[in-house]
């Protein structure tokens, strides 16, 4: 029970890797903060999940508007004074061409994965410094901020902004106990809002060099670690979890006899 009595705000709470962190959260004792502009989803979460309402707080954050993130965070103040934990997980993943995409989509990519983690980041940090409480902040990043992919352009470089702001923010709140890092989650397809086909799940699986996608055991175990005492020296660092997709692309069947295998006679 690591974090019991610990308060966690977590955005885009109802997608697929915001559930896994807060029921990894949830199993450790903590209230938990949920954030997601679709409350039905949120509320079904929390349902599922068996949430006390007394210790939970739900949310329907349009994280485009600053007013809603400060709305969010004045909840969160009234309730619980301040977090001690802050997973910035919501975020965006479309497929578009450069050529063919609206200016309303790339800004609307932006508000969200770069824009949102700013506002969420300086409203609830404000909470934490005024509370003199020390505590963490998760940013969900992607090893696409290493590596552009074709059609998600505006997501890589989003996801390579919000890694530079993460060390930014590392850098200042440090003063205050208050520490910064990313994570990196591999491959999870499922979200409701960023739509994949099923022969685009296929091929990303089949270049991830251990294998498969990433598990409900993956990420939420290195947000959890990077929140915890135990990296309690670590900030500004970038996690990487991902079954090695991002150090290069894996190709099944190219690879010769491994040495030293040879059948004996």
């Amino acid at each position: 029970m690591e974090f019991h009595n610990k308060v966690v705000v977590i955005t885009g709470a109802a997608g697929v890797f915001g559930r896994m962190y807060a029921e990894r959260f949830r199993d450790e004792g903590a209230m938990l903060c949920l954030s997601d502009i679709r409350m039905e989803k949120l509320e079904a979460l929390a349902a599922s999940l068996g949430l006390d309402p007394a210790r939970t707080l739900l949310h329907a954050t349009e994280l485009a508007s600053e007013a809603s993130v400060l709305d969010f965070a004045g909840q969160v103040e009234a309730r619980f004074t301040a977090p001690d934990v802050v997973v910035n997980n919501a975020g965006l993943y479309p497929k578009f061409s450069l050529l063919d995409m609206d200016v309303a989509d790339w800004d609307r990519i932006f508000d969200v994965n770069l824009r949102a983690p700013f506002l969420v980041t300086r409203a609830m940090a404000k909470l934490m410094i005024a509370a003199g409480r020390k505590g963490a902040v998760i940013n969900i990043s992607s090893g696409a901020a290493r590596q552009m992919r074709n059609g998600s352009v505006p997501y890589c470089t989003s996801k390579t902004a919000v890694e530079r702001l993460s060390k930014g923010f590392a850098l200042e709140l440090a003063q205050y106990g208050i520490r910064v890092n990313v994570v990196e989650p591999g491959f999870a397809p499922g979200s409701e809002v960023s739509h994949l086909s099923d022969d685009y799940v296929a091929r990303m699986t089949a270049r991830i060099p251990l294998g498969r996608t990433s598990g409900p055991g993956d990420a939420p175990e290195a947000v959890a670690y990077l929140a915890s005492d135990r990296a309690s020296f670590i900030t500004g660092a970038v996690l990487t979890v991902d079954g090695g997709n991002s150090i290069g692309t894996f190709e099944s069947g190219t690879l010769g006899p491994v040495p030293g295998t040879a059948a004996r006679g």
